[in-house]
């Protein structure tokens, strides 16, 4: 994917180790120092699957600062899907059998002085052109809620239970020790949409504007004070007026 620039952001893929430390040391930034651990200016976040992925940088066209970034993981079907990020925290056997190109996105994050949405629309132009040079025919990965008390996030996991589980063909299930089993907990909560959707975060709300669903638990992680779902979205089933926004902002 060529680098492109979108008003004041470009989105380019890091071509270097010392890009990929910047992203690492962004995603430090966002999941770890957020817990008030101490910072000399060194520590990452890296896990072994970094050398896998390929990582997307959003940065500042006039200061070249790096204000977001995400990795993706590229597979040729559902058969490869053990390799993913996604398979350590969730029993994927059903989507094993998906027969088309996949791409998995993660670590996503945006810098926490930084807000503007015009950065979350860059990356999914980013992502948007890469999906259609490579023939993505499904875009999944883990959505994260800060904080790990289910109440905090009732109403969008209730929301979530009602609106957007996840086909029962491609259903996600148990296999991270500590799970919030929403879909089963909150049967009988009726949501409140306009506080649901405040709750959502950003990435979540993307993926279910695109017909994106979730598994029926979130996976509670101790460590990063935080509980995510699995999203999937099957690229042919985005809404065509949605798919046709997201190309024309894709330019």
């Amino acid at each position: 994917m060529q680098p492109f620039i979108r008003g004041r952001y470009q989105a380019r893929l890091a071509r270097t180790d010392h890009e990929i430390l910047a992203a690492q040391r962004l995603r430090w930034l966002c999941f770890v120092a957020r817990n008030d651990v101490s910072d000399d200016g060194t520590q990452i976040d890296c896990d072994d699957l970094d050398s896998h992925c390929r990582h997307m940088l959003i940065e500042e066209v006039e200061t070249g600062r790096l204000i977001c970034c995400f990795r993706f993981l590229p597979l040729a079907g559902g058969s490869e899907i053990a390799r993913s990020y996604s398979a350590q925290f969730y029993n994927l056997a059903a989507l094993e059998s998906f027969d088309g190109p996949m791409v998995e996105m993660g670590r996503f994050c945006i810098h926490p002085e930084i807000r503007d949405p015009d950065i979350i629309r860059t990356a999914w132009a980013a992502m948007t052109r890469f999906v259609d040079e490579a023939g993505i025919e499904m875009l999944f990965g883990c959505s994260s809620f800060v904080g790990t008390e289910p109440e905090d996030h009732a109403d969008a996991f209730a929301m979530l239970k009602e609106r957007h589980l996840a086909p029962r063909r491609w259903l996600p299930r148990v296999k991270a020790p500590k799970v919030f089993r929403f879909a089963r907990a909150l049967r009988l909560r009726k949501p409140d949409p306009k506080r649901a959707m405040a709750a959502m975060p950003p990435l979540l709300r993307s993926y279910l504007a695109m017909g994106g669903w979730v598994s029926d638990h979130a996976v509670v992680d101790p460590a990063l004070r935080t509980m995510h779902v699995f999203t999937g979205v099957e690229i042919r089933a985005i809404p065509p007026g949605r798919r046709r926004l997201m190309r024309a902002v894709a330019g």
